[in-house]
């Protein structure tokens, strides 16, 4: 068992962590949480012997072996494969042991030796390397490079590689998301979730930890709370929480009927697609967890562009790569007002070329690329955060925009991307990576585009700010196209996919989770191929009109049930309704009604799980409605 006690962490004379007393047993999955600078981090590094408190102790069982990823090794020509095998410390140690037995002569050492190299299968070690080096996007080639002709974030991802081969006890990952693409990061979640040790994972992307923990310790004004269970049941216990203090009642009020407007535009549509189906999941699921947000310091809306064409862009068999070499060919995409989609893709298939391209950044080696006359974009990637003026203050950088606003003006809107008073004025080279991500985002923003382009726009952003992100994306009124690993936000913006592949760009027609089973199914197999929600039939003639007479019989009856879901879903909804009116009642809140408020707050959560599971039910039968009308058609 690891345990804190009483322990308190001061840094440049700011309390960090204050009487944190903690006990994690072991094979607990802890999910540790808490806005940017909250302590987060410098939990992990008490128990590494990077931090020591200043008072209280940290007890960590002996002989117990700890993996975490390493921040700053020194860059040497060092093999990629070797550095991963670094990683398990027993099987280098048997190897220098088996070396010097070897410059000795004993045998019979030698022969000890190679028993326990044997018991730990090390002679297997190297597929095991390549196997996780494969699963976090690296070629074969790779194997062979040195650490030093690798980018930042490729070495990042081979620490990360280091740390999963380490035969640990403990493992400790802060945000390894972060230089992960989608693909790395489902594979990362298939990874740990077969992880037998005891696990502390510091992580913005909800649904990247919640099938991975069963506890959640947050960090917030130094001191640290543990909550059974995942993410999701942190959020329900954190809104009720909040919802006792009358003032942040009423703000969760508010917060629930702006989300319930997004949740109501796509209600009751079971002719969607399978996308939009999904995005429907996913906003019920924002407007259940936004009493748990109320008392974020992000709060923002995209104002209105001042001309809205239509279409924004179009590009038209467009063929876009690098020193002449195309990377992507016959590239055909209209994006409209309202448009929401996100890119799929390997690392490395082109997502941020074709962001570039409809950026206007690459030139077209054949077709071509058609703005509107008032187009008006706003890109947003890692090389705009790089690219702020380390000496300029966020204020300083938002005056260089628009000379003519007043102070006060610019004040308030970086306000709501959490600049207040000194850090207004702080420079950029003291800002966070997350704080200098939100002011690029803000830049950006500020400028009115129509057309929005985010190439994960996430990294280095806590789920308060990744929250705010994606409720205030609903309200855009312009196009949006997302490249991101973060598939909670994925899933409440986009409702069209692409997927880029083989250097073409193809409308996807399933879901994320098909995407993610698709990319399981390809690595069990190892053969490349276009994934697709359903596979393509052959049936033709006589047998396919039988089977699509039999399909347009099953119609009615799921017409039927849909209605009668629908019914039951509105009844609920009123139901539910006639619950907050009650808790909206000042009243409730005085000392004599605890009893009466706990009863109410039961009796919503009662209905919120009915109505999620009637919802569930309509969307089963909407999907497979939407199917048969597709297959009836296709014949």
């Amino acid at each position: 068992m690891l345990k804190f006690e009483n322990v308190e962490l001061l840094r440049g004379g700011r309390v960090v962590l204050r009487d944190v007393n903690l006990e994690i047993h072991s094979a607990s999955k802890l999910g540790i949480t808490g806005s940017n600078g909250a302590g987060k981090s410098s939990l992990l590094q008490l128990i590494t012997g990077d931090l020591h408190a200043d008072s209280g102790s940290v007890a960590i069982p002996r002989g117990m072996r700890i993996a975490a990823v390493a921040q700053n090794l020194e860059v040497t020509d060092r093999v990629a494969i070797e550095h991963v095998l670094d990683g398990d410390g027993e099987l280098r140690r048997l190897q220098s042991d088996l070396h010097q037995a070897e410059q000795a002569g004993d045998g019979h050492r030698q022969a000890l030796i190679h028993g326990k190299l044997d018991d730990i299968d090390a002679y297997a070690a190297p597929a095991r390397a390549a196997q996780i080096m494969r699963g976090l996007g690296f070629e074969g080639a790779d194997e062979a490079r040195s650490l030093a002709s690798l980018s930042g974030g490729w070495r990042m991802r081979l620490h990360l590689a280091q740390a999963l081969m380490c035969r640990s006890d403990l493992l400790l990952l802060d945000e390894p998301t972060n230089h992960l693409d989608l693909d790395a990061v489902i594979w990362l979640e298939g990874w740990l979730g077969g992880y037998d040790g005891t696990l502390l994972l510091i992580s913005h992307d909800r649904e990247f930890i919640d099938p991975l923990v069963n506890q959640i310790a947050h960090v917030e004004a130094g001191q640290v709370r543990v909550y059974a269970g995942n993410y999701s049941a942190f959020e329900q216990h954190r809104a009720i929480e909040l919802a006792q203090r009358e003032a942040n009642y009423r703000k969760q009020q508010r917060e629930v009927t702006h989300m319930r407007r997004f949740v109501d535009r796509f209600r009751y549509k079971a002719s969607k697609a399978r996308q939009a189906q999904s995005r429907l999941k996913a906003l019920a699921r924002m407007e259940l967890i936004a009493p748990a947000h109320i008392d974020s310091p992000f709060h923002f809306d995209f104002a209105s562009p001042e001309q809205l064409p239509v279409p924004l862009l179009r590009l038209e068999s467009l063929s876009v790569g690098y020193d002449g070499q195309a990377v992507l060919g016959e590239v055909n995409i209209t994006l409209a007002p309202g448009d929401r989609i996100a890119l799929l893709g390997a690392n490395g298939a082109g997502k941020s070329t074709l962001m570039r391209a409809l950026a206007g950044e690459l030139v077209a080696l054949g077709g071509e690329r058609l703005p509107a006359a008032r187009l008006s974009v706003g890109y947003f990637a890692q090389h705009r955060v790089e690219q702020l003026d380390a000496a300029a203050s966020p204020l300083v950088h938002l005056q260089r925009l628009d000379v003519a606003a007043g102070e006060q003006q610019l004040r308030n809107f970086i306000g709501g991307f959490g600049f207040h008073a000194e850090r207004t004025t702080e420079p950029v080279s003291r800002l966070s990576g997350g704080e200098q991500a939100r002011l690029a985002l803000a830049m950006i923003l500020f400028k009115q585009p129509n057309l929005l382009l985010l190439d994960e726009p996430t990294n280095h952003l806590d789920l308060e700010m990744r929250h705010a992100l994606s409720v205030a994306l609903q309200d855009f009124p312009g196009a949006v196209v997302l490249v991101s690993h973060d598939r909670h936000l994925l899933s409440t913006v986009a409702d069209h996919l692409y997927l880029v592949a083989g250097g073409r760009v193809t409308d996807y027609d399933g879901d994320l989770t098909d995407y993610a089973r698709w990319l399981m199914d390809r690595r069990r197999s190892s053969k490349p191929c276009v994934p697709q929600r359903v596979p393509a039939a052959g049936d033709t003639g006589r047998l396919r009109r039988q089977v699509n007479a039999e399909q347009r019989r099953k119609l009615e009856p799921l017409r039927k049930e849909l209605a009668r879901l629908e019914a039951e879903l509105a009844r609920l909804g009123e139901e539910r309704t006639r619950i907050t009116r009650l808790l909206a009642e000042p009243a409730l809140y005085q000392d004599g009604a605890k009893d009466r408020l706990k009863s109410l707050l039961v009796d919503r959560g009662r209905l919120d799980r009915a109505l999620g599971e009637a919802e569930d039910r309509w969307l089963a039968a909407g999907e497979h409605l939407e199917q048969i009308m597709a297959q009836s058609a296709e014949g």
